[in-house]
């Protein structure tokens, strides 16, 4: 579930483990180069946390934000319900 805090969309990803982790992240970056905008994230084992935010309007949320945690959300589902 995302919210909006400090100026950025946040949201945090939890999977059975590393691999399945970093398979969504790799999949996500693709994503995110296609969309050209890139997240704010981090990765300890299983967890991937990000912070969305539009750099070029003054690092403020806008639709850019919105669209990629759309797709994140699409993503992550992919993974979560194996």
């Amino acid at each position: 579930m995302w919210t909006e805090k400090d100026n950025a969309l946040k949201a945090t990803f939890t999977f059975k483990d590393f691999a399945e982790a970093f398979a969504f992240m790799t999949e996500v970056a693709f994503h995110a180069e296609k969309l050209n905008h890139h997240p704010i994230w981090t990765n300890v084992w299983n967890t991937v946390h990000f912070e969305l935010n539009t750099h070029s309007a003054g690092g403020k949320v806008t639709e850019k934000d919105r669209q990629l945690a759309k797709t994140i959300d699409q993503v992550a589902v992919k993974y979560q319900n194996r």
